[in-house]
């Protein structure tokens, strides 16, 4: 598959042959019709009915992957033209009688096989019930041609064999087509995990950077000691975000719940928002210390950049995780966005629950990501 664009190679040479193979393998029964004609004394005769059996031959086989073609490519078979088509291969092996005799009613054989393969159910079985029951009436009509009765097994045991071909030949495209679908949806899942890590990642990172540097724009003038030090410290984060986008692409990027309180620290001072985080964390599996480590740093952009508060407060047990404030609440009812949709993304692999809303008491944002029932 090609994850550029989630589609499945085409199908490759060696499979066209095969295909072109299976059509001309069953030309082996004309060998009746065909020595009929070549015995014949008179030149005309032989001329005619080897033209005729190899024009039928050929029209037999580009007809077949024709239709073999659209199949595979889950498109629907014109009627108008698979009826004209049989109607030329049938007007070519009447054709093929003054050199073949009554032998030319081994072309039935193919013409009832082509049209199930062609045609709707209920047209296929015309034709096939058509096919069948000329050898018996020209039996009873051509003195000599008795023995072609014979055809008529023939006819329903190629046609109830081509079935099975077409039936196959159908859920192979259909299972081709879910294939590409899958690799579709995969991709597309794929990219939208990266859209929401990078979010999550630089909507951190840069709201930090932002913040700083305003900070350090209302400082340069009256205390440009520490305005330097934020400066250094914008510059420490751009070179950490940088890091983060990197090892993100390198699909060897780790959060941990620990790293993120203190950067939530830094993060939460530089906008002026008292801080009231724990001091230790419990003791947490290394797929909760993640997603952990992921809520605090959402819950921590979102206080900085939308909430409006004055004091932030992380709590951390060892079920769950909250960060909450004393801001004007979630910009939007539900609380979504980018960040949260992701949020939730990789708390739904560990079968934890994301809330989000006002706080309880005195208003402000709540954030809460905790493990079901049965992990508690």
């Amino acid at each position: 598959m090609d994850l550029a664009t989630g589609q499945f190679p085409p199908v490759s040479r060696h499979w066209r042959f095969t295909g072109w193979l299976l059509a001309a393998v069953w030309l082996f029964f004309l060998n009746v019709p065909l020595a009929t004609a070549l015995h014949q004394p008179e030149p005309w005769r032989r001329v005619v009915g080897v033209a005729t059996l190899v024009a039928f031959s050929v029209g037999y086989v580009l007809l077949f992957q024709w239709a073999r073609g659209l199949r595979q490519a889950l498109l629907p078979i014109p009627a108008g033209r698979a009826r004209a088509g049989l109607l030329l291969l049938l007007a070519v092996g009447l054709a093929s009688m003054p050199g073949t005799g009554g032998d030319w009613l081994a072309t039935l054989v193919y013409v009832a096989a082509a049209a199930v393969f062609l045609l709707p159910p209920w047209e296929a079985l015309s034709a096939v019930l058509l096919c069948a029951v000329t050898p018996v009436l020209t039996s009873w009509l051509v003195p000599g041609w008795e023995a072609e009765s014979g055809i008529v097994f023939a006819v329903l045991l190629a046609s109830f064999a081509m079935f099975g071909v077409a039936q196959l030949a159908q859920r192979n495209s259909e299972l081709r087509a879910a294939q590409q679908e899958i690799g579709r949806l995969a991709v597309a899942e794929e990219r939208a995990r990266a859209a929401r890590d990078l979010h999550d990642i630089l909507g951190h990172s840069l709201t930090v950077v932002a913040i700083k540097a305003e900070l350090a724009g209302r400082l340069i003038a009256a205390d440009t000691d520490r305005a330097a030090a934020e400066i250094a410290e914008v510059e420490a984060l751009a070179r950490a975000a940088l890091a983060d986008v990197r090892q993100t692409v390198g699909a060897y990027r780790e959060v941990t719940l620990g790293a993120e309180l203190a950067g939530a620290r830094s993060a939460l001072a530089a906008a002026g928002i008292a801080a009231d985080l724990p001091t230790e964390v419990p003791d947490l599996p290394q797929e909760w210390d993640r997603l952990f480590g992921w809520a605090v740093r959402e819950g921590v952009t979102n206080v900085v950049r939308h909430s409006g508060a004055r004091c932030c407060v992380i709590r951390v047990h060892p079920d769950r995780v909250e960060v909450s404030d004393d801001g004007r609440g979630p910009s939007t009812p539900d609380g979504g966005g980018y960040g949260l949709a992701g949020l939730r993304e990789r708390a739904r692999r560990l079968d934890a629950v994301v809330t989000v809303g006002r706080r309880p008491e005195g208003g402000g944002f709540l954030l809460r990501v905790h493990a079901p029932e049965e992990a508690r």
